[in-house]
């Protein structure tokens, strides 16, 4: 099992490319190389694949944050869970059951909303097209300092909230505040959520 991210980038035309695309590089080459594992495409598309398949509403909520730092921008993100059948020496030349759900929910799923799942489940599915889209109503508004708060934390995973007030330079109140209007611990238990959720449905396989 794999799970493959096809995305591309909202209001890039409004923005300098140089700015957002050394952003998507930098998170892109955190899990490999392009482009065997990630590519950028048509400009502001992209497609990249996460082997641990536990991992990738993880790293769709970091991919998020990161655009949304730079004012004005957004991204769509569709996840696709399923085998691979197919590998190539470029991703978007590879095929499979992934590659497959994941051009399902970026062609379908997306039209209703801006981060999508697609998986082989059908009660995972189901669960997780309610609670992305509830989540969604919190992400898709998070400001610039609230993105910026949200993938300073991903990144550094094992900081206090006072270290990251310190990173940030901020004050740890104002750090606090942050943190709850980006609904950062209720968005966490949803990644939790479908962590657990993955991880059973592996051991089943």
């Amino acid at each position: 099992m794999t799970s493959v991210i096809t995305g591309d980038i909202i209001n890039s035309s409004y923005v300098s490319a140089e700015t957002w695309l050394s952003m998507l590089k930098q998170n892109f080459n955190t899990i490999g190389k392009t482009p065997k594992t990630w590519e950028i495409y048509r400009g502001d598309s992209f497609q990249v694949e996460i082997e641990n398949i536990t991992d990738s509403l993880l790293f769709a909520i970091e991919l998020k944050s990161a655009i949304k730092k730079i004012k004005d921008l957004d991204i769509r993100l569709a996840i696709g869970i399923g085998t691979k059948s197919f590998d190539a020496e470029k991703i978007t030349e590879a095929n499979g059951e992934a590659f497959v759900n994941s051009g399902f929910a970026f062609d379908h799923l997306l039209k209703k909303q801006n981060l999508a799942l697609k998986t082989p489940w059908e009660d995972i599915n189901n669960e997780f097209e309610v609670s992305l889209g509830l989540s969604l109503l919190i992400m898709d508004n998070w400001t610039v300092n609230s993105a910026d708060f949200i993938h300073t934390f991903l990144q550094n995973p094992k900081s206090t909230q006072k270290m990251i007030a310190k990173k940030l330079t901020i004050s740890e109140s104002s750090a606090s505040e942050r943190r709850k209007r980006a609904g950062f611990d209720e968005i966490m238990k949803l990644e939790n959520r479908y962590r657990t959720l993955m991880n059973q449905k592996l051991t089943n396989v």
